[in-house]
């Protein structure tokens, strides 16, 4: 009868599985979401001043999760623009310098936009925690017909019943200003032209804060590649560095870090 009652006992734990311990939001400088928390020992991110050519984003950035951090008023931010301009980085860099004041008063919660559906579970979670939350969402679109996501989103920045609470701000980056893909047909319709546009630009309107990142000239490239040579003690040809470039069909702070890697292997260093 003993064995009995301990199969039927195992065959209920696993049908009810015991309670996922309450995630501890206090403890870590950052946190990936994935309808549970993974803290983050340390952020991977830049120093702000080895940023370069994006110098009126870096400070508006800068600016708005320092604000936060003090508890002060603060923006939801969408930095859109140019692949590899430094979006993601420059988030992740404003929000280590607001840790280096107090590493007590602000964390980066990255959320993968497939799990944007647990978003209200996540904000209940954080609502609660006596610290600030930057939710970050890096590289976010919508596929055409999507009419929920970009609605939810809305909904969370403002006007809605589960909008995100006060110590939370939304961060997202995207290559497009209005996220959600755009064409030209929009303009040919019948009845209201402007009415899809709207829609569509309303998701934008919600932020606080829309930055642009535009693609680097070459003195902005080259200025890039110098910032990051002299940290690391390197010797850099600008020919060289340009031509990494036209191989690459690209300039930007992506290009720029691959030709300092390339630099650094080649001199046998580790970065």
């Amino acid at each position: 009868m003993s064995d009995e009652l301990a199969r039927i006992a195992a065959a209920l734990e696993r049908l009810a599985p015991a309670a996922r311990p309450a995630n501890n939001w206090l403890g870590a400088p950052g946190y990936v979401w994935q309808q549970s928390a993974r803290p983050v020992g340390a952020i991977s991110a830049p120093a702000l001043h080895l940023l370069k050519g994006i110098d009126a984003q870096k400070e508006l950035v800068r600016a708005n999760v320092a604000r936060f951090a003090a508890g002060h008023a603060a923006h939801d931010m969408l930095l859109w623009g140019a692949r590899g301009m430094g979006k993601s980085a420059l988030l992740r860099a404003a929000v280590c310098a607001a840790q280096a004041q107090d590493p007590a008063l602000i964390a980066l919660v990255q959320v993968a936009p497939e799990t944007l559906v647990g978003l209200s579970g996540l904000f209940s979670e954080l609502g609660r925690a006596k610290r600030r939350f930057v939710v970050f969402i890096d590289d976010l679109g919508f596929e055409e017909g999507d009419s929920a996501g970009p609605r939810a989103l809305r909904s969370w920045l403002e006007g809605g019943i589960e909008a995100r609470p006060g110590n939370v701000r939304l961060a997202v980056t995207s290559n497009r200003r209005a996220i959600v893909p755009r064409y030209l047909s929009e303009q040919d319709d019948v009845i209201n032209p402007r009415d899809s546009v709207d829609d569509k630009l309303a998701l934008a309107d919600r932020f606080g804060l829309s930055i642009g990142f535009h693609a680097c000239n070459q003195d902005d490239y080259l200025a890039i590649v110098a910032g990051y040579c002299a940290e690391l003690g390197l010797a850099f040809d600008q020919g060289e560095a340009l031509e990494w470039s036209k191989r690459r069909g690209a300039r930007s702070g992506r290009v720029a870090w691959q030709f300092v890697t390339e630099l650094a292997g080649r001199n046998g260093r580790a970065i």
